[in-house]
């Protein structure tokens, strides 16, 4: 899919809290605001009717949605689809994505099976909705198809849902600032908690771009949103965007197929074909890419970052090799407003664990803006895939199946 690089133009501004929600809420509306500021004007009014909005309309509120449900017993299953566990990405010196042993879990069961499954299930509504053939039943199907998706292209961007590690970091006690904490958690809220509560107070100021800021809803975040577009998208990003949403060319069938592979194709259809006999050369063996949507290949140097950062080296060896724990069965965000809360107000205490609210991590990881990035990418993966979706392809501006501001 080809994004053409987005023109905005914003100023900037912030607040000083003294906590903020989990990656699970904060991280992702603020990919959510970010792709509703970068999609045609024809989408929003067919994403707002499919939403069943009544009233004003955004994205950031139904982002979550995903996780708040798969508690019901309806949506346990969906557990799953949250994240992507690769068996071979430890040692760090590895990092394979995935190795020799494959994927964790059952096949297709995963957030990159998930962004695929749930783009096609849209892809064929809005078919359905061209020739006015949908019912109530297909609306609805649409519905939390697009809750999903918003929610698993979120989920993507953030490294610890692409590794199987000690359950995505979950297990491994760390500590930040002198309180104790998880790895995930730290990633999910802890680093953006930080990060708005220092952010510099010009960026409190409206942008003056009243058709930017009316996706703004008057959040806590928000200047934290003004900075990310500000010094990032239309900054330091600027350059890169168009390579944000590059698929590669897939490689020559023939050259990759063994004849059984070449007849399965010939008679079921490539897609098909290659899912039945498990090829492992298209989407690491996921079969989710192609060159429009390619999930696998936007997650692997994501999926890098765990071997590269994420991970502290130090974790591997004494003493910290040896106070992890496994406390929990999920692999998936836990962090709530509550123990957001609970860590910023308690009292600091020596522990055992590592510290990482230091200049070598945390400190590296603002200078590099690495979870800036990873929301940027989020918004403007998340805004391709629906302008392509649900974009009027008749308009000129669309040629490249993208929008410019």
């Amino acid at each position: 899919m080809r994004f053409s690089q987005v023109s905005l133009i914003f100023a900037a501004g912030s607040t000083i809290i003294p906590y903020v929600s989990a990656w699970g809420v904060v991280g992702h509306e603020v990919v959510a605001t970010v792709a509703q500021m970068h999609l045609h004007p024809s989408v929003m009014p067919i994403l707002c009717d499919i939403l069943n909005y009544k009233g004003d309309c955004h994205l950031a509120p139904v982002a979550t949605w995903a996780d708040k449900v798969r508690g019901l017993p309806q949506y346990r299953w969906t557990a799953p689809l949250h994240y992507i566990g690769a068996t071979d990405d430890y040692p760090s010196e590895t990092c394979a994505f995935p190795g020799e042993k494959g994927w964790e879990g059952r096949r297709n069961i995963n957030v990159l099976s998930a962004i695929r499954n749930t783009t096609s299930v849209l892809e064929d509504y809005m078919d359905l909705r061209k020739a006015g053939l949908t019912t109530e039943s297909d609306d609805d199907t649409a519905q939390v198809a697009l809750k999903f998706l918003i929610h698993f292209i979120g989920d993507m961007h953030m490294p610890l849902h692409l590794t199987g590690r000690d359950k995505g970091g979950n297990g491994i006690k760390v500590s930040f600032d002198s309180r104790v904490t998880n790895l995930h958690s730290l990633w999910d809220g802890l680093l953006i908690a930080k990060r708005i509560r220092t952010i510099p107070s010009n960026y409190t100021r409206p942008l003056p771009l009243p058709q930017v800021e009316s996706h703004l809803r008057d959040t806590i975040y928000d200047p934290y949103i003004r900075r990310i577009v500000w010094e990032g998208i239309l900054g330091k990003y600027e350059d890169e965007l168009d390579s944000w949403l590059s698929c590669p060319a897939e490689p020559s069938l023939h050259l990759l197929q063994t004849h059984w592979e070449q007849w399965l194709s010939w008679t079921f259809g490539r897609r098909i074909g290659s899912w039945i006999a498990g090829s492992p050369f298209t989407g690491g063996g996921l079969n989710t890419d192609d060159e429009t949507l390619c999930p696998y290949h936007w997650a692997t140097p994501i999926h890098a970052l765990n071997c590269q950062i994420v991970f502290p080296k130090a974790l591997d060896k004494p003493p910290y090799n040896h106070v992890s724990f496994s406390g929990t069965d999920e692999h998936a965000c836990n962090s709530s407003n509550t123990a957001l809360e609970v860590h910023w107000t308690s009292r600091p205490r020596k522990n055992p664990y590592l510290e990482l609210d230091t200049p070598e991590y945390s400190g590296a990881i603002e200078d590099a803006w690495i979870v800036e990035k990873l929301m940027s990418q989020g918004g403007i993966r998340l805004a391709a895939v629906l302008n392509w979706l649900f974009a009027d392809m008749k308009d000129s501006t669309l040629s490249n199946r993208t929008y410019t501001l």
